[in-house]
């Protein structure tokens, strides 16, 4: 059946449609996790794809054994908390990883009994539909802009970037050497490397990268990789070098949260403002408009 012929086809059977039922008809077209699964874009596939690779490179919790010190900040939090990666596992993902007896979203309160409560779950990068979100309706047309991904990690808003985003330039700054590896090898694998670039640096020695970016993404990005002083002297360099007028900081939690943990006051109201956003979109089946709304947005005064 060509367009034409389909177009003819769906419009004949709305046209026996009860007026009643048509409206109700027209939102379960609109909004249906069934007709989302017939149309994939194509960048979706390509998200999709690269998340697949990624998961055969790394263990469930997507973590590197170099990565010590998250590790140990993870056990160290008053509930027990396990990493899983957003862009790797959705939900339906980890339902069937907990069938298999992978992962469990529980954990025992009483060894030995049915006593338990659920897992905390800490995602240190976007979900792909945060990722759609984030370029597709809060940050403006990126043409002849530059981002920089502030610990790119698996390097998701990157790939992103490339395939939701006209941006000239996408960059990574990972202090991870594994980390930057992986991202390596998928940049090449999909012949991403025209706009994507990763630095194996301390973002803390990318002056110049800061003072031209457009666009700068700070998702989780130091709380459980340095520690207090470290991240201290951090945003106090960002704060000296994100200093592009008009340049775009997207930020996960929102700086005040962020800052107010490590009792540091930056002047926000003399560097930034927020951005108002909308996170009552809905972008598929899998849109949590929670994780939508920790999405924070500021331009530099």
């Amino acid at each position: 059946m060509d367009f034409s012929q389909a177009q003819t086809a769906i419009l004949n059977l709305l046209g026996r449609v009860s007026p009643g039922v048509l409206p109700k008809l027209m939102h379960w077209v609109k909004n249906s996790s069934d007709i989302e699964k017939l149309t994939p874009s194509n960048a979706d596939v390509l998200l999709h794809g690269i998340a697949d690779d990624l998961r055969g490179f790394l263990p469930v919790e997507a973590m590197v054994g170099s990565e010590n010190q998250a590790m140990e900040n993870l056990h160290k939090l008053p509930k027990p908390t396990l990493h899983v990666d957003a862009f790797l596992y959705n939900d339906d993902t980890i339902d069937l990883l907990c069938d298999e007896g992978k992962m469990s979203r529980n954990y025992c309160l009483s060894c030995g009994s049915r006593k338990t409560a659920p897992i905390d779950f800490l995602s240190h990068s976007f979900s792909i539909v945060e990722l759609k979100y984030l370029f597709q309706h809060v940050l403006p047309d990126l043409s002849e802009k530059t981002l920089v991904d502030v610990g790119s990690r698996l390097g998701a808003v990157l790939y992103a970037g490339y395939v939701y985003s006209s941006a000239r330039q996408l960059k990574g700054v990972e202090i991870n050497a594994d980390l930057c590896n992986l991202q390596d090898n998928i940049i090449k694998k999909y012949q991403f490397t025209d706009r994507i670039q990763v630095y194996h640096s301390d973002i803390c020695s990318q002056q110049s990268l800061l003072h031209h970016a457009d666009v700068v993404v700070l998702n989780n990005v130091f709380e459980y990789f340095l520690d207090t002083e470290e991240q201290i002297r951090t945003w106090i360099f960002l704060r000296e070098n994100i200093m592009k007028k008009e340049c775009l900081l997207v930020t996960v939690p929102s700086l005040k949260e962020s800052l107010h943990k490590l009792q540091i006051n930056l002047q926000l109201n003399q560097w930034v403002e927020e951005i108002e956003l909308d996170p009552d979109i809905f972008l598929g089946s899998e849109t949590d408009r929670e994780s939508l709304s920790d999405i924070h947005l500021y331009r530099v005064l």
